[in-house]
């Protein structure tokens, strides 16, 4: 590895971190994981010695690869790498680094460039899933320049709006693993949900705050944490995701009514750090979460009406836009958000 890892930087959605060729790692995955620490400069709180930017938000990888299954461009591997201790997991998907994957497989030839827009069929390894990101190809040209905005980034990039079907029960194995619309925890009236990405919804009347805290005030508060983790390590084994002590997910999301027009408010944890706004997978989530009588977000929600809702998921930084499509028994069968992307460094990385 003294030669360099060819990667590129990119930010995808609210996120960012290295997107790799599988070709460019190596095959075996605790040697790879041994890489990726080293690349990230993990586990170090700082992680001065590395890529990292010492936030889980800032500590990921994308592996890609050209797919050879039927109707889809490449097959993709989303990997957390923790920041103070030295885990690689691919327990969870990720939708914001997921935006990066259509233009960077572009970039590196795996999928061919048509003119103004590309569309790309990406295999989620993590979930099984298929997603359908539309690049902006002017020229057969990746183009990173637009105006479209998305909350948690101060600049405006070229939209890559992302479509997903058929996530239900993506790591848990059905969309509610415990078959119910509410369980209780700890004394805590819950959902647990996995519309692609598994979290334990709950009210935050229900934990003592108002629900519109900022992240930094709701992570100085010892007891709160402490009492979501408590609920996070019971809920792991209901949801069939197991122990979960050493896993990112579920996410712990406290809701409470909107606040600024949107349908839903929310606070989000990661599992251990509230996260400033919310992951893509995990706003479509909650944004189900809403649209399902007798859960704890259902009588909070702005919920409208229709075949195709518009949901609003107010975070910390601003909000993000889920479109849901129900079919006639009200049930989500698909999912739409917005983002953008934009690359920021293309070479080797060094071990």
């Amino acid at each position: 590895m003294s030669d360099g890892i060819r990667c590129m930087w990119m930010r995808g959605g609210t996120s960012k971190g290295g997107y790799f060729l599988a070709s460019d790692l190596p095959t075996n995955a605790a040697a790879r994981d041994a890489a990726l620490l080293d690349i990230m400069g993990s586990p170090d709180t700082l992680q001065i010695d590395g890529m990292g930017g010492a936030s889980p938000l800032t500590s990921k990888v994308a592996v890609v690869q050209k797919s050879e299954r039927i109707g889809v461009d490449v097959d993709y591997l989303f990997l957390q790498v923790f920041v103070d201790q030295a885990i690689v997991t691919d327990a969870q998907n990720c939708g914001n680094i997921l935006s990066g994957v259509g233009p960077f497989a572009i970039e590196r030839g795996l999928v061919p460039a048509q003119d103004v827009e590309t569309s790309v069929a990406i295999f989620m390894e993590n979930t099984s899933q298929v997603a359908v990101s539309r690049v902006q190809t002017p020229g057969r040209k990746v183009s990173y320049r637009g105006a479209a905005m998305i909350d948690g980034v101060p600049k405006g990039s070229a939209p890559v709006p992302i479509t997903f079907k058929d996530t239900a029960g993506s790591s848990c194995g059905a969309l509610l693993p415990t078959g119910n619309a509410m369980d209780v925890v700890e004394g805590v009236e819950v959902i647990m949900i996995d519309n692609g990405m598994p979290c334990v919804v709950m009210r935050a009347a229900d934990m003592g705050i108002a629900g519109d805290e900022l992240p930094g005030d709701l992570e100085a508060n010892s007891a709160l944490r402490q009492k979501l983790e408590t609920i996070r390590l019971k809920c792991g084994p209901q949801m069939n995701l197991g122990d979960v002590t050493e896993k990112s997910v579920p996410k712990m999301t406290i809701v409470s009514a909107p606040g600024q027009g949107g349908a839903i408010s929310t606070r989000t944890f990661i599992p251990h750090r509230c996260h400033k706004t919310i992951g893509v997978l995990g706003a479509v989530s909650v944004a189900t979460a809403c649209l399902i009588e007798g859960s704890p977000a259902y009588d909070l929600a702005q919920r409208g009406e229709g075949s195709e809702r518009k949901l609003s998921v107010e975070h910390p930084t601003g909000e993000t836009t889920v479109v849901a499509t129900l079919d006639d028994a009200g049930t989500v069968v698909e999912a739409a958000v917005l983002r953008n992307a934009r690359k920021l460094m293309d070479g080797v990385v060094f071990t």
